[in-house]
């Protein structure tokens, strides 16, 4: 099943910075159905995203009602992508 959508960046300061999109909650519950299928423990989903060209592969995850794309820095740095800035994802579940 594919999905898109656009969000903004934003940063988790954990002890290490990681960077997410949030995926809108219209499409939350069309990915939780879909994701009874490929989710593996702790309610991870392995996703095939692609941003800007770059296609990589990660888990994303049920996060304040919605589910949380993590970007890696294998895409953020080349591309540029700062906190804040508004992002188109693409994504299969199943990777």
């Amino acid at each position: 099943m594919d999905f898109s959508f656009s969000a903004e960046l934003w940063e988790w300061r954990g002890p290490a910075p990681f960077y997410f999109l949030s995926v809108p909650t219209e499409q939350a519950e069309d990915i939780r159905e879909a994701a009874k299928l490929v989710s593996y423990g702790w309610g991870m989903i392995p996703i095939k995203a692609e941003i800007g060209g770059i296609a990589f592969t990660t888990s994303m995850f049920a996060k304040n009602g919605t589910y949380v794309v993590p970007v890696k820095n294998v895409v953020r740095v080349p591309l540029k992508l700062e906190v804040g800035d508004t992002v188109e994802v693409s994504f299969d579940l199943g990777a």
